[in-house]
């Protein structure tokens, strides 16, 4: 499978591809419990597409690696397909990168809160094997911290 063919909603994504970018590692509470995500960016021969990583995932990769995807979802936030492994998908890295960045670029941090919104009858469709991921059932509020 290859990144151009990657549909909105679509379930049991399979493929290989490089990380070429990592972006800020944002911290969120969700039932008074603590969380951490951030979006990379992932790109094969057809395409790119960002990738939202959870909490460990956060420090398995870094720039410059080659990962597989195994029954990964596509969700669309803002217009803009993400890829996620959900809670049903893995993510493994193949080959780390030579000479990688090790962390993310510096930016200011900030923390994120969510907040519980109504779901639409798409958020409550069937997502193959795949449940809704946390951006599609709470506003994600992001403030700078100092």
């Amino acid at each position: 499978m290859q990144i151009k063919d990657l549909q909105a909603k679509q379930g049991s994504v399979e493929l290989t591809a490089d990380v070429i970018e990592k972006g800020e590692v944002r911290q969120f509470q969700k039932f008074g419990n603590p969380g951490r995500v951030c979006n990379a960016v992932i790109s094969d021969a057809s395409g790119t597409i960002k990738l939202t990583l959870w909490n460990e995932q956060i420090d398995q990769l870094n720039v410059g690696d080659k990962i597989k995807i195994t029954n990964g979802y596509v969700n669309e936030w803002q217009g803009e397909k993400q890829l996620t492994t959900g809670k049903f998908g893995k993510m493994e890295v193949l080959e780390k990168g030579q000479g990688a960045s090790a962390s993310p670029k510096p930016q200011q941090a900030t923390q994120a809160s969510l907040h519980p919104k109504e779901p639409s009858p798409d958020t409550l469709s069937s997502h193959s094997n795949n449940s809704p991921e946390e951006d599609e059932l709470f506003d994600v509020e992001e403030e700078n911290v100092d």
